[in-house]
């Protein structure tokens, strides 16, 4: 099955964002908790979208806050681009959506994913977690993601 985003890109970014090293065995499981908040994240946009009688997913409708604000900007700093192809392929293998999003909006979801994998990458720093995260750490980086994204 065709990931969002591939583990050279993965890797990269965690190198970059948080001087983590990355076990291709741990991929998959990190590519899972990056998957599964984006996908959480449109349908909140699809959700907000049908309750403002709208028809089709802006930006406005997704749940940005600050920090993931922030944390775009700092993934654009990276110089790292995530493939436009490769999300919008995701978007369509997932349940479908209420609401299709806005032409407007795709060009910007690479930067969404990149702050997403950018922001678990930093949270399993910030945990402690070792210069190679293990599943454990992986797993608390998740839960707290589940209890704030």
């Amino acid at each position: 099955m065709k990931r969002v985003v591939g583990f050279k890109k993965l890797e990269a970014i965690f190198k970059k964002s948080a001087d983590l090293d990355l076990d291709k065995s741990k991929a998959d499981q990190i590519l899972d908790i990056v998957e599964k908040k984006f996908q959480d994240m449109l349908q909140v946009g699809a959700e907000r979208c049908h309750k403002n009688e709208r028809y089709i997913i802006t930006e406005f409708d997704l749940p940005i806050t600050k920090g993931f604000q922030d944390s775009i900007r700092k993934f654009q700093t990276l110089k790292e681009e995530i493939e436009l192809k490769g999300v919008l392929e995701f978007i369509e293998k997932i349940p479908p959506l209420r609401h299709p999003v806005s032409p407007k909006l795709e060009p910007k979801l690479p930067d969404y994913i990149g702050a997403l994998i950018l922001i678990l990458a930093q949270v399993l720093k910030e945990v402690g977690a070792d210069k190679r995260p293990s599943t454990a750490d992986i797993q608390r980086a998740k839960r707290i993601l589940d209890l704030t994204l």
